[in-house]
């Protein structure tokens, strides 16, 4: 058997729940803004908060992965997101940004267990030759949890008026992972455990992935890419809101950022067939180019086009995630477990990423600002040449 559907499925939902906390970053940054009366900068602190776990905690959670196995590792996690979930609570009631911060920052824990262990687990459920479409498969179901997000999130949030609760989002969050955690836990998931790892440490893991170049610079490109999509995502409301862009009420810009996870949802299926005959390294390179073009419209042009050119950024950008990973453990055998936590890691450039464009945005605009992930996907580009070229190498060896 080819992929190892039932438990494939298991994790898959899994995704599904993770990916709508992940784009809940994306409704609550203008929310909490708006609330707070927050710089663009300030508002970036929501980024940070949720992506700085990944540069903490990685390597732990992989040397915790190794002692008790997948299953557990899943389960903890969403405990984790209800905790964290249930901060934000007192966040409101106290008008508190550093306790909105810090749920952001628990819930984010959770997520990152679910990153560190699903991940290589779904590469697993199967023939490694089916490893890229397993995790594209379960990548979908998160782009899936991204659609379902922003109209449900906004309406949460602002109801029929314009008071916000940006806390309602995340009590009904909190009580689906809690009953989430229990069905993981009672399911009949394989317990999958990778092996015990010794030298789990940052310094020896940067040591040795210098072994392997397609992980090396794998990494380096997962930092650039989290900084793209975070910023592009987390700024795309208020860039629809603007008054010289497009002037978008808050619904209709929620409307727009569901289509913009509506094609990353369909395109990222289309990936799932298309990596069956067409190379990663080329789908990526393809994608890189034609995301370049649309960043370049959104922020050199004036039109009623620009709404749709950052719509259209989505459907490009869906294939990337999963590919740029699988791309990266592709063939490190026992050092697989390691290059994921890396991998991981470089998910922090998520929290480098929006303060760098915040900070353009409130000096040159915000519209001017999106050429800062454009610079990005230049760098993500070049890696998909990069590994078509060393395919390329190892072929003719």
């Amino acid at each position: 058997m080819k992929h190892q559907f039932k438990p494939l499925l298991i994790v898959a939902c899994v995704f599904l729940f993770t990916g709508s906390i992940i784009c809940m970053n994306d409704i609550l940054l203008p929310a909490l803004k708006d609330f707070f009366n927050l710089t663009y900068l300030q508002a970036s602190y929501v980024q940070q908060s949720f992506f700085l776990v990944y540069l903490i905690f990685p390597i732990p959670i992989a040397w915790y992965i190794s002692r008790v196995g997948y299953k557990l590792s899943v389960f903890t996690a969403l405990i984790i997101c209800s905790l964290g979930s249930l901060i934000i609570l007192p966040a409101y009631y106290f008008s508190s940004y550093i306790l909105a911060l810090t749920a952001i920052f628990v819930v984010s824990i959770g997520v990152a267990v679910v990153n560190v262990a699903a991940n290589p687990m779904a590469a697993l459920l199967g023939d490694p030759s089916g490893s890229h479409v397993r995790v594209n498969i379960v990548q979908l179901f998160s782009r899936i949890g991204y659609l379902l997000t922003p109209v449900v999130g906004t309406g949460l949030i602002y109801g029929k008026g314009d008071t916000i609760h940006f806390h309602v989002p995340y009590l009904v969050l909190g009580a689906g992972t809690i009953l989430f955690s229990m069905l993981i836990f009672i399911s009949a998931i394989p317990s999958l455990k990778p092996d015990i790892l010794k030298g789990f440490s940052v310094f020896s893991i940067l040591k040795e992935s210098g072994k392997y170049p397609q992980l090396f610079w794998g990494a380096i490109v997962m930092f650039f890419y989290m900084a793209l999509e975070t910023g592009t995502a987390g700024y795309f409301i208020s860039f629809l809101r603007d008054n010289s862009i497009a002037g978008f009420s808050v619904e209709k810009s929620a409307m727009f950022l569901t289509y913009y996870y509506v094609f990353a949802c369909v395109f990222a299926l289309t990936g799932v067939f298309l990596l069956q005959v067409v190379q990663p390294s080329i789908l990526i390179t393809f994608s890189g180019v034609c995301i370049i073009i649309l960043y370049l419209l959104t922020s050199l042009t004036s039109s009623s086009l620009n709404p749709y050119f950052l719509v259209g950024i989505g459907a490009f950008m869906a294939i990337m995630f999963p590919t740029i990973f699988s791309l990266g453990i592709e063939g490190l055998g026992s050092f697989t477990e390691k290059g994921s936590a890396l991998l991981n890691m470089a998910i922090i450039g998520g929290a480098v990423g929006p303060p760098v464009q915040g900070l353009i945005a409130d000096t040159k605009g915000i519209q001017i600002s999106y050429l800062f992930p454009a610079f990005c996907a230049v760098l993500i580009t070049a890696y998909g040449v990069y590994c078509y070229r060393r395919s390329k190498i190892m072929v003719m060896r």
